[in-house]
């Protein structure tokens, strides 16, 4: 007898379904990941924060919006009983986005994130800082929000100047803050 290994695996939210778009079931998706393309493909199987499993009939995007059908949901109002759910996808944990400047979210997540010691003249880090509890998609940037071992809350934008260095297989993320961001402030 041959046993399959399975590796483990990742729920991600990929996006969100709004209204309906014309009368053949189509609707519109608020897209939640870098990987649309990929992840609403033709017979891609997506989860709902419901318990539904859905899976994709077509995909086009129409006027920089991406609009999908699902099987089994064949008109407006099949279609507008998904609005507002949550869809997901169950990715393998190790798997990783081609560009290696690009983290999953949930990669980032549970990160321990430490100061860079040798900005200030050292040689190693200059101790933790905390953990990354999520990543925050702002629209000006993206931030890495780390909870110190106090409980405070520390928002480290995400970009290379402050992020230098990130090993996800270690779990752990050097930063370079700017000065007084690691501060706390007046009302903490």
């Amino acid at each position: 007898m041959c046993i399959r290994d399975r590796s483990p695996t990742v729920l991600v939210v990929v996006g969100r379904i709004g209204r309906p778009h014309g009368v053949k079931g189509a609707a519109t998706i608020e897209v939640r990941t870098d990987e649309p393309d990929k992840r609403f493909a033709v017979g891609a199987r997506l989860l709902t924060d419901s318990g539904l499993d859905l899976t994709v009939a077509s995909a086009a995007w129409h006027s920089g919006r991406l609009l999908v059908t699902f099987e089994g949901y064949d008109d407006r109002t099949a279609v507008e009983q998904l609005r507002n759910v949550l869809v997901s996808v169950d990715r393998p944990a190790d798997e990783r986005p081609e560009d290696p400047e690009e983290f999953y979210d949930s990669d980032l997540e549970g990160c321990e994130v430490v100061v860079d010691g040798s900005a200030d003249g050292g040689d190693a880090d200059g101790g933790v800082i905390g953990v990354v509890r999520e990543v925050a998609h702002l629209p000006g940037q993206d931030l890495l929000v780390v909870v110190t071992p106090d409980e405070r809350e520390v928002f480290v934008p995400f970009v290379s100047a402050f992020v230098p260095q990130i090993d996800v297989s270690a779990k752990r993320i050097v930063i370079t803050p700017p000065e007084g961001l690691l501060e706390p402030g007046d009302d903490d």
